[in-house]
Order: structure tokens, then C-alpha cells, then sequence
């Protein structure tokens, strides 16, 4: 291979200094102190947040987490550069875009207990709910960008995605159609390193930023544990679709410090070496080194961040206890958009299941 070797985008190094002369950073000329405090607080929130659902789900008051934890940058950073406009198709761990969205974390609980098959109505906030099946969001991104070009609406369209998912036929052919549409959709890859438990070296021998140059679509690679460095990336990919410009592909390096879900067990596949390797890159530190370096951060700042999260984090607990169990029959309502004879057929013999059940205990 003679191509020249594309290093990620970093505009924060990990112990907190600044990357002076680096690309990209005029995008972020205008984040200031004050900015720079309010990601802090975006992650520290974040954080926070999804322990709390992960302990929610141990507690066995949520039937499954996926957790967040050491990818905040690249969720906060992202979402961050978006428009409130703009229409983002998540996959199933982007809590960071439902808290930036504007979702009120009580909200975030139903689909993750069980007793709902969505949190909340997407039309509203201009985000999808979790989407369990890998890859498909990015061709459901592409159709709405596509039609959204149509109606004459200047918005990007944001399709979020890990490394596994860049195997996915789906994913291949949202490239294919954006590429061909010029489509406004900026695909966002969170290469957390580990697709479940397969490594991404499985994914391809080759970075995946150069995966998207096959279909003609520019990829960049940033890392995704500076915060500042992936706010000015996205900042220049959702101009450049709101602009006109076509879609761009984006390479989020980071690294999921927790399991895949709650129901995952790291330590089969991978070492503790490994995991204090991204440790010490962790995102949250990284931005309060830089904080500290630069004189914009005291103890009254950090207690009132932590007195948020603590908030965030309550409001999320309450709202998954309060949550009523549904009636068991409305399992087969919203299936299709009107009868049909299956759902019909199953929703009788469930019923008389049930019956049965509730006449031997009687």
C-alpha cells in the first residue's frame, strides 16, 4: 500500500495540552472556557447517567444496558456540532445523543424494562429510538436525507454505527446510495474496538476511514476520545450536507471500557492490559487536565457538575420504577399498520393461555 497514512484528527492530547498548528482546529475557534465547561459537564452527566442504568439493570429493574462508558467524547463531541434541525439515526448505546437531543433521562428506561418497544416519539426530538438491528440505520439515514434534499430542507442527517456494523451489507449499500444521491448524511463510525467480543482487526486488515473511499465518499479519522477534535470534525462533515456537498464517513477511534451490554462479559476476550491502556486516554480526564491546565475549573465547578449528574441520574431511576407493567395483550398491538390474520390467530391462543393460567391459580 503507497497511500499516505491518515492519522486521527487531535486537537487535546491525553494528559491535557493542547495540539498547537493541528488541522481542523480553526472549527473550533469560538469554544471557550465557558464551552469547554459545558462538554465537561455534558460528559460528566453522561457518565453518570449510564452507571446508574447499569445499575438499574444488575438491580434487575432493566431487563439489558448497553453501556456508554470511555465513548462520551465521541457522543458529546458529535452531538454537539448538530443543528436542532438536523435528524440523527442512532443504533443502541448513543444515550449521550438522547441527553444532548434534549430527552429527559425518565424518558430513556421503557424499551431498556421491557414494557415498551420505543422511549420516545422520535418526531420530537429528531432522533430514533435504539436500534437493535446492526447496520440498518444507515439506510434508513441515507432514504431520509435523500428525501429530505427533495423537500428543500438545508439539514444534515447523522447515522450512527460501530465497527461491527461496517460489515453489514446494509451499511455497504447506504454507502452505495449516498454516494450515487449525494445524499446529505454523515456516517458515523464509533470504532470502539470490539464488536461484541470480536476485535476490529477482524472487521478489516485496513483502517476503516478507508473503507467509504471505495463508494467515492471522504473519510476522516479523529480521535475519539478528544472531545474537541471530534466537535470540529462533525462540525465540518454536517456543513459540508447541509451545504450540498454530499455525504461524508467519520472514524471515531475511541474504546468501550465496560461490556457490550449487561449481559456481556469482557474478560473472556480481552485483557486488563488493554483496558488500562484506554484508561489512561479516558475522555472525561483528558478534558479536566486540560481544564486545570488552563485555570477554568475549581472545586465550586466540579460540585455543581456532580450535583447535575446526581440529578440526571435520579430522574432516570425514578423513571423506570414508575413504569406500570404493560397488559400483556398489547404485545401484539402496532405489529402492522392494520389486521392481519397471523397476529389474529396468535393474539386468540395467547389469550386463551392466559386464561388458562389465571384459572389454575385461582
Amino acid at each position: 500500500m503507497s497511500e499516505k497514512i491518515d492519522y486521527p484528527v487531535q486537537l487535546i492530547q491525553p494528559d491535557g495540552a493542547r495540539v498547537h498548528g493541528a488541522g481542523h482546529a480553526g472549527e473550533v475557534a469560538d469554544i471557550g472556557p465557558e464551552e469547554l465547561r459545558t462538554l465537561y459537564k455534558d460528559m460528566v452527566v453522561l457518565r453518570r447517567v449510564d452507571a446508574e442504568a447499569t445499575a438499574l439493570q444488575r438491580q434487575g429493574q432493566l431487563g439489558i444496558w448497553a453501556p456508554s462508558l470511555g465513548q462520551e467524547a465521541s457522543q458529546i463531541g458529535s452531538a454537539r456540532a448538530l443543528e436542532p434541525d438536523d435528524y440523527v439515526f442512532t443504533s443502541y448505546r448513543e444515550h449521550g445523543l438522547a441527553y444532548c437531543r434534549g430527552v429527559p433521562p425518565e424518558q430513556w428506561p421503557p424499551m431498556w424494562r421491557g414494557v415498551a418497544l420505543s422511549n420516545w416519539d422520535p418526531a420530537e426530538y429528531n432522533l430514533t429510538n435504539p436500534a437493535i438491528v446492526v447496520g440498518s440505520q444507515g439506510l434508513h439515514a441515507t432514504g431520509y436525507a435523500i428525501a429530505a434534499h427533495m423537500d428543500g430542507a438545508e439539514i444534515a442527517v447523522m447515522a450512527y454505527f460501530g465497527d461491527g456494523a461496517t460489515s453489514q451489507g446494509d451499511l455497504s449499500e447506504a454507502l452505495g446510495f449516498a454516494a450515487s444521491a449525494g445524499a446529505g448524511v454523515v456516517f458515523f463510525c464509533q470504532n470502539n474496538h470490539w464488536a461484541i467480543s470480536e476485535p476490529v482487526q477482524l472487521q478489516s486488515p485496513f483502517p476503516l476511514v478507508a473503507r467509504p473511499r471505495g463508494f467515492g465518499i471522504p473519510g476522516i479519522a479523529v480521535d475519539g476520545n478528544d472531545v474537541l477534535a471530534v466537535l470540529a470534525v462533525t462540525r465540518t462533515a454536517v456543513r459540508r450536507a447541509r451545504e450540498g456537498g454530499g455525504p461524508t464517513f467519520i472514524e471515531a477511534i475511541t474504546y468501550r471500557m465496560g461490556p457490550h451490554t449487561t449481559s456481556d462479559d469482557p474478560t473472556r476476550y480481552r485483557t486488563g492490559a488493554e483496558v488500562e491502556h484506554w484508561r489512561a486516554r479516558d475522555p472525561i480526564d483528558r478534558l479536566r487536565r486540560l481544564l486545570l491546565r488552563e485555570g477554568a475549573i475549581d472545586e465550586e465547578f466540579t460540585r455543581g457538575v456532580d450535583a447535575k449528574a446526581l440529578a440526571a441520574a435520579e430522574a432516570l431511576r425514578a423513571g423506570a420504577l414508575a413504569l406500570p407493567d404493560p397488559d400483556p395483550m398489547t404485545v401484539f398491538d402496532h405489529v402492522y399498520s392494520g389486521p392481519h390474520p397471523l397476529i389474529d390467530e396468535e393474539r386468540s391462543r395467547f389469550s386463551a393461555y392466559l386464561s388458562t393460567l389465571e384459572e389454575a391459580q385461582s
